[in-house]
């Protein structure tokens, strides 16, 4: 009898009272005793009022429905395919929709509709995968800073491979500790890139300098980031390196003169397909036959083969660095031993000696730098005026 008097007070009352009439009886089918046969009647009515012309009726259905495990399921299906304003608490809440409804709706839905998506809790790896292909960099956004979604690596990957051009998505993800290696030096070539496009559009630079420079400091990156690898991550970031046409000779060299034998040892690893406790065992033969083999596997150019032999022998003196600090940046005495044995020996490439002379100044640059914060950090340094240095 009360649903029969509802419906037929509900076809002439005003939007907002029957959106608040709609919201009462939501909850009365939610929480109250009701017999078997209004809860029948009730959800009929409710059923009905999925057609009504106003949208403020199903959004009160949405906001009482969206968090409940017990809400009729085929008005909760109804009410996420709605317009966005009524399906939004629905998406991000309700429990009731499986994961094909949310990637179905990721596919088709507008950037609100994945934007909530996103932000559900206990997000499940398929769903996170569809937003990272096919979602807006908004929703993409939403997914990464949500701590209950589970990406899998190549969701990750294919986030910055759509949308790792933007400043937003870049700083959102590098502030996460638990960022694989590979994913952090894939965002580092999108920011070189970027840049790189950038000084050359505004004819700061040639592009051919501006691509040279890119590189490096890509390549400084990658080291930084390196140091702070270790076993799979250090690994997953070497078959990254690989597959991305990254793991050069001037790359494995820098990490080798950076003291980050760990990188050296599994580039090495990888590119001639030997177990990396082999490769390591053969580095640590003094004779030099088995590097010039391991080189040669490797598939490294032949004109570098001096520059590595003379950066093991120096770091076999000098020692290996095991803070991920140490590692990160070019050993100056280490660089300027093998640019002095390879400005010597007429086998060198003119490539391999710019490319040492490059980090000749690099690391002495970065010695100076070092030098210089140390003193500003120094507490016991006495200031010093400048009249006293000019005497």
């Amino acid at each position: 009898m009360i649903v029969r008097q509802f419906i037929n007070w509900v076809r002439s009352a005003p939007a907002g009272e029957r959106a608040e009439a709609t919201r009462a009886l939501a909850r009365a089918w939610l929480i109250s005793d009701l017999s078997h046969e209004d809860r029948v009647g009730a959800e009929g009515a409710l059923l009905m009022l999925l057609d009504d012309a106003s949208p403020l009726v199903r959004q009160a259905m949405a906001e009482v429905f969206a968090h409940s495990p017990d809400a009729p399921a085929a008005i909760v299906q109804a009410l996420s395919l709605d317009q966005p304003s009524v399906a939004i608490p629905v998406l991000e809440h309700s429990p009731l929709l499986i994961d094909a409804d949310l990637v179905d709706i990721v596919a088709t839905g507008n950037c609100e509709m994945q934007c909530a998506i996103s932000r559900r809790i206990n997000l499940p790896a398929s769903v996170c995968a569809a937003i990272a292909e096919v979602g807006t960099p908004a929703a993409a956004l939403e997914l990464i800073e949500n701590a209950y979604a589970e990406l899998a690596p190549f969701s990750w990957d294919r986030i910055v491979e759509r949308h790792g051009h933007l400043a937003a998505i870049r700083e959102s993800m590098l502030v996460l500790e638990d960022l694989p290696a590979a994913t952090r030096v894939a965002l580092v070539a999108k920011l070189s890139e970027t840049l790189a496009q950038f000084v050359v559009a505004r004819n700061w630079l040639s592009a051919d300098r501006a691509v040279r420079i890119a590189g490096d400091a890509r390549d400084r990156s990658t080291v930084n980031i390196a140091a702070r690898s270790r076993g799979d991550d250090m690994r997953g970031l070497v078959r990254h390196l690989r597959a991305t046409g990254q793991l050069t000779a001037g790359l494995i060299l820098r990490a080798l003169l950076s003291g980050n034998i760990e990188l050296f040892d599994s580039s090495l690893a990888e590119l001639s397909g030997l177990p990396q406790a082999r490769v390591s065992a053969l580095l640590h033969d003094r004779g030099g036959v088995s590097l010039q083999a391991l080189l040669t596997r490797a598939g490294l150019p032949e004109s570098t083969f001096a520059a590595f032999r003379a950066a093991l022998e120096a770091s076999h003196e000098i020692g290996f660095v095991d803070t991920a600090g140490g590692v990160a940046s070019l050993r100056r005495r280490m660089v300027e031993r093998v640019l002095t044995q390879c400005e010597t020996d007429r086998q060198a490439a003119e490539p391999l000696l710019i490319l040492l002379r490059r980090f000749a100044t690099e690391s002495a640059r970065e010695e100076a730098r070092m030098f210089c914060d140390e003193l500003v950090a120094d507490e016991a340094v006495m200031p010093i005026s400048y009249q006293s240095i000019a005497a």
